[in-house]
């Protein structure tokens, strides 16, 4: 079975899907500019598993750039995501673009751009954080901070402990949590949101999450991290965290659970057959979507 490179975001759930739950509910519009990490984001802005599994099988059908792009990369405006290059960082940028365009059209949108640790080293990431903040721009930094740049540690690098530390620089609010912990990765993100959508500007919010898996399924991360860190890391699984947390406060029972996962492992299984059965895409249309139509 052929396949496209995946990058897991196994570690990120809660900070991805409860940043996303506190943008629908306290901005009136919102948007959202993605990196390879974020399918939930993806999942939780309305992308399906069978188009998830589409993606990562290049398979004819995919919706957000026709199986023709790494997976999760393209745009889906109307599902409120986009993610247009695979460059690091290069995506940050864009987002500012769009906030600019949105308070220009004097638009009631809250963007939020998320990217790693690794995009916040890069000089793109500097510039779009000090033009957001002298515009005054209604956008949202989001860094999910997993400790590693594909096989390069924090320490190696920036010479501070947090992200966040670098807001301060550029007059905005910074803020680093638990993002394992769904609560408190929404309450930071809802607080980002009503400040922004107040004509308060942007906002940092650095989310402290783990990678449990490789940077990529073609990447062999034995060559740079002990097994004894991610079995540690794995502690704060934030799956078993709300799980935990749900059974405690008698919103989740043993036995609903049983059958959420019952049901997810067939929505993926369904999916997953759905692909492997879809055609690949035709060389026919291959150029299709590279120039705007009739010269616009």
């Amino acid at each position: 079975m052929d396949t496209e490179p995946v990058a897991s975001c196994q570690g990120h759930e809660a900070a991805q899907l409860g940043s996303v739950w506190a943008l629908r509910k306290h901005a009136a519009r919102h948007f959202c500019f993605t990196y390879y990490r974020d399918m939930g984001v993806c999942v939780a802005q309305g992308l399906t598993m069978r188009e998830v599994m589409l993606g990562f099988l290049a398979k004819e059908g995919e919706p957000i750039s026709r199986a023709r792009q790494f997976p999760l990369h393209g745009a889906d405006v109307g599902r409120g995501f986009m993610n247009l290059s695979n460059v690091v960082g290069s995506h940050v940028p864009e987002a500012v673009g769009w906030a600019l365009a949105a308070k220009l059209r004097r638009e009631p949108t809250v963007t939020a751009v998320y990217l790693g640790d690794g995009a916040a080293s890069q000089g793109d990431v500097h510039e779009s954080m000090n033009f957001a903040s002298v515009h005054n721009l209604a956008v949202l930094f989001m860094v999910e901070n997993n400790g590693y740049a594909i096989s390069v540690p924090l320490h190696k690098q920036m010479a501070i402990d947090r992200v966040a530390e670098r807001a301060a620089a550029y007059g905005m609010p910074g803020v680093t949590v638990d993002g394992t912990d769904v609560a408190a990765a929404y309450a930071a993100t809802a607080q980002a949101v009503l400040r922004a959508a107040r004509g308060g500007g942007p906002s940092l919010v650095e989310f402290d999450v783990e990678r449990y898996l490789p940077h990529t399924s073609d990447d062999d991360d034995s060559t740079y991290r002990n097994r004894e860190e991610v079995e540690e890391g794995k502690k704060r699984d934030p799956l078993a965290k709300l799980q935990e947390r749900l059974l405690a406060e008698g919103v989740l029972t043993p036995e609903r659970d049983a059958e959420l996962r019952k049901a997810a492992r067939r929505e993926v299984d369904e999916a997953t057959d759905a692909a492997e059965a879809a055609p690949y895409p035709s060389a026919a249309d291959v150029l299709d979507h590279l120039y705007a139509a009739d010269g616009r």
